[in-house]
């Protein structure tokens, strides 16, 4: 569970600043796509990453590969936001 310091914040910007804790504590470098620097660490995590489909919640990089897509949804019983991964197994990275 998570907390926030604003309770001003959108659900969506609660949501984002939860999973952000989430790959931080796998060892994820979580970055804006307007700054991306995919050397930073072994893992990174950009935010909104432009895909040929629209904007991905969250792409994953290793080793400066691409290897994952997180979207995160609403689920409508518990309101809660899950992370859903394509492409690929991976659950975190340590750097």
């Amino acid at each position: 569970m998570f907390c926030t310091n604003n309770i001003n914040m959108t659900p969506e910007a609660q949501a984002r600043q939860h999973i952000d804790q989430k790959l931080e504590q796998a060892g994820w470098a979580v970055q804006d796509r307007k700054a991306v620097n995919l050397s930073a660490a072994l893992g990174v995590a950009v935010r909104e990453y432009h895909t040929n489909t629209g904007p991905a919640d969250y792409v994953l990089f290793v080793d400066r590969k691409l290897v994952g897509v997180i979207e995160a949804k609403k689920t409508p019983q518990a309101k809660t936001l899950l992370s859903l991964r394509a492409r690929a197994n991976v659950t975190s990275c340590q750097a």
